[in-house]
């Protein structure tokens, strides 16, 4: 749903010498994936003896062997093949640099158009025979090209006067789910106020009962047993609930009401892995209805147009301080919103499934659907354009039982 989304290295010479300086600055050019913690891990191998003297807004995570090196002063890092992780938001103001220390974390551009990038300098001694090799970004599903030769990138030096770099090489990294993972990490639920049962996700969308990640069922883990993470730069294994399905996230659509001109979606994304946050998620989710949505409630949303005008594509996060944060599996491991649709008479039905998303995914990764013939289907008898919900909730606040509400609805 994002075909030329991708995460673009820029390599700009602020001087070319025998010891020479460069910014580089790491840009997230994707509408709705992000970089999680613990972050990117930018790498690449030297073409020849190159050393870095010194770097601001970073650091290396290896010194290396710098033995040939005499005096007070010695490289920041000797290593042919450098790994240079971002620095935290404290860090001291001397060792930062412009649009540096984020932890590694990179917002989507449409997430955050402030958080999008970063950027560190550093001082390379040596002269550079040609173009480094091997580029990586340490993140799981990225795979990046070899450096070539770019437009010089230009800086606001003040209000109304720009400078450019002297030379800039690119690099570009393009994301793969499948490079990631060949296992699922979510999965789509649904059910309809027409309906009185939940369409469950699919048996094991993402693994089995009884596999190493699932707790017990029914039980809570002891939180003092469960796995810590050996460091910060080192994913935490997953606990995660134990269901039918085994996902960590399951996104649930419930098909609400039914008005004249308007019709109603809840959506709740529950979190059930017991060790994990998910910090500034995303949702993304199509349906042909979209382009006319009206209103989000305690979500923030922005269309996302895919192909000309079309426009089926929305993609919501949290509000910041509110439900941006994803808790952990419990009493708070969920956030909910609604939607308001303007109906489309042209093509606006409950029929065939019509009500439901075409696709979802959640924080770029697609969530596992149920199967079409097991959506909720209207009753026998319906017409296509399915009454409205009103009439329903009139019944329900009569305090009639589920068997005569059913009845109701069949000849509404």
């Amino acid at each position: 749903m994002d075909p030329q989304g991708n995460i673009t290295i820029n390599w700009d010479f602020k001087t070319i010498t025998d010891v020479y300086t460069v910014i580089v600055s790491i840009h997230n050019y994707q509408l709705y994936r992000h970089i999680e913690p613990p972050g990117w891990k930018l790498s690449w191998t030297w073409s020849g003896s190159e050393v870095i003297w010194d770097m601001k807004g970073a650091e290396t995570t290896e010194q290396g062997n710098c033995s040939t090196y005499r005096g007070d002063t010695i490289p920041h890092s000797c290593e042919k093949t450098p790994v240079v992780v971002d620095l935290p938001a404290d860090a001291p103001y001397n060792a930062q640099a412009g649009n540096c220390c984020r932890g590694g974390v990179l917002t989507s551009i449409v997430q955050d158009p402030t958080r999008y990038m970063s950027a560190f300098e550093m001082i390379v001694r040596n002269p550079m025979r040609s173009k480094p090799s091997n580029f990586s970004i340490g993140v799981a599903g990225y795979t990046c090209g070899d450096p070539v030769n770019a437009p010089p990138s230009k800086y606001r030096f003040d209000g109304q006067r720009y400078t450019q770099a002297l030379k800039t090489w690119q690099v570009t990294c393009s994301y793969s789910q499948f490079r990631e993972s060949d296992m699922p990490s979510c999965c789509v639920s649904l059910s309809a106020f027409y309906y009185q049962s939940i369409v469950s996700c699919p048996d094991c969308s993402c693994g089995c009962q009884g596999s190493p990640a699932a707790s017990h069922e029914g039980q809570q883990p002891n939180y003092l047993q469960l796995p810590k993470a050996k460091s910060q730069d080192e994913p935490i294994s997953p606990v995660v609930m134990c269901t039918q399905h085994m996902c960590p996230i399951r996104v649930h659509w419930h098909l609400k009401s039914n008005y004249k001109d308007y019709w109603r979606v809840k959506v709740t994304i529950t979190n059930l892995n017991f060790v994990k946050n998910y910090s500034d998620w995303s949702l993304v989710m199509q349906h042909p209805n979209l382009g006319s949505l009206a209103q989000v409630f305690s979500f923030n949303f922005q269309p996302l147009f895919q192909i000309g005008e079309t426009n089926d594509t929305v993609m919501l996060w949290g509000i910041e301080r509110y439900n941006d944060m994803l808790l952990q599996s419990g009493v708070s491991g969920n956030v909910q919103s609604e939607m308001l649709l303007k109906k489309d008479p042209r093509e606006f039905t409950f029929k065939g499934g019509w009500g439901f998303p075409r696709r979802v995914s959640f924080n770029s990764h697609d969530c596992i659907m149920p199967s079409p013939d097991a959506y909720p289907a209207l009753p026998n008898g319906s017409p296509r354009k399915f009454p409205t919900s009103a009439a329903v909730h009139q019944v329900v606040f009569m305090g009639l039982s589920p068997l005569v509400l059913y009845v109701v609805v069949l000849l509404l």
